[in-house]
């Protein structure tokens, strides 16, 4: 006989679901909640006892937030998007900064407002520091007065980056390091924190415990190193084929320039970087960049606290699901 179905609410705030770039977490989701709900939804519905009525992914992909940029930061299909719900998507031009405040706002109001529904909320994607501070809260870094960013915004267009890199790398080396080379913004930002303050901007690091009151499944998608690689190659190739580079010419034409928070993306920034050479050239430099940047994203992943690994496979994620009951 079927257990009755409680109305009272979710076991969880949110599933984050991490992983590297390629890892396949869009597939999954898909083959759980899109192409394959009719047997997952009630299979879930039915562990947790509760009326749970849908299921809808919130992207915590940083890029993916950028209008006319779908090949490159592999955006979901039209044809995902209207079996399975996805939030925090095509939200800002790629002359807009996306912040991780700016994230969490958004991914808390949108959790609460599904919760409430009876849907169940898979904050999924890639942008570790994203998914670190919607996890454990927005560290209490101050905020920078308007002459100060004005003077640093100043500094940056006549100096360029490298004087901007140092000052900050004499006072908090670690930060500096971890700062990529092309992220202007959190460039710009540790130094406005930094003369703002007088303190390294090290000393506001976010806490790594889970906010307090708030439920979260924290899992993450693995594979082995050697398959990663080879769906890596795959997914640059099948951009590239899908027409990558008209992509980009067409950005190029709405008046986005290389210095737009957009255009430092993995998969754009190299056609700036490399203009004029062939396209297997940037192609591999592509390649080269993702790789780096799936080993940069894993270690960032493994700090996030709580964090349970699954393979990419739709029993292993609903075992981790259904274990929330308990």
């Amino acid at each position: 006989m079927t257990k009755p179905l409680a109305t009272n609410c979710l076991p969880v705030d949110a599933v984050i679901l991490a992983g590297p770039t390629a890892s396949g977490k869009t597939d999954l989701l898909d083959s759980m909640f899109g192409a394959g709900v009719a047997e997952w939804l009630p299979r879930l519905r039915d562990a947790w006892s509760i009326d749970l009525q849908s299921v809808h992914v919130l992207s915590a992909d940083s890029m993916q937030a950028y209008r006319f940029m779908d090949i490159g930061t592999a955006k979901p299909d039209s044809g995902l998007k209207k079996r399975l719900v996805h939030h925090l998507i095509d939200i800002k031009n790629p002359d807009e900064q996306y912040t991780a405040g700016e994230f969490v706002a958004r991914a808390d109001a949108l959790c609460t407002e599904l919760t409430e529904q009876h849907i169940l909320p898979v904050v999924s994607g890639g942008t570790g520091f994203y998914l670190m501070n919607f996890i454990c809260g927005l560290p209490s870094a101050p905020p920078s007065s308007p002459e100060i960013r004005a003077q640093v915004a100043q500094e940056l267009e006549h100096a360029g980056t490298a004087a901007l890199r140092a000052e900050l790398a004499r006072a908090d080396p670690e930060i500096a390091a971890k700062i990529h080379e092309h992220d202007v913004y959190r460039l710009t930002r540790a130094v406005e924190i930094l003369r703002s303050s007088g303190k390294p901007p090290s000393f506001f690091a976010p806490q790594k415990v889970p906010r307090q009151g708030k439920r979260f499944v924290v899992l993450g998608v693995t594979r082995p190193r050697d398959e990663l690689l080879l769906r890596i190659h795959a997914r640059v190739e099948a951009m590239m084929k899908a027409g990558l580079a008209e992509e980009v010419a067409q950005l190029v034409a709405r008046g986005y320039s290389r210095e737009d928070p957009g255009m430092q993306a993995i998969g754009y920034r190299e056609f700036f970087e490399l203009s004029g050479r062939p396209l297997e050239t940037i192609s591999e430099a592509i390649e080269l960049h993702t790789r780096q940047y799936a080993k940069r994203q894993m270690t960032f992943f493994r700090a996030l606290p709580g964090i349970q690994w699954i393979a990419p496979e739709p029993e292993q994620l609903f075992r981790a699901l259904a274990e929330t009951a308990n």
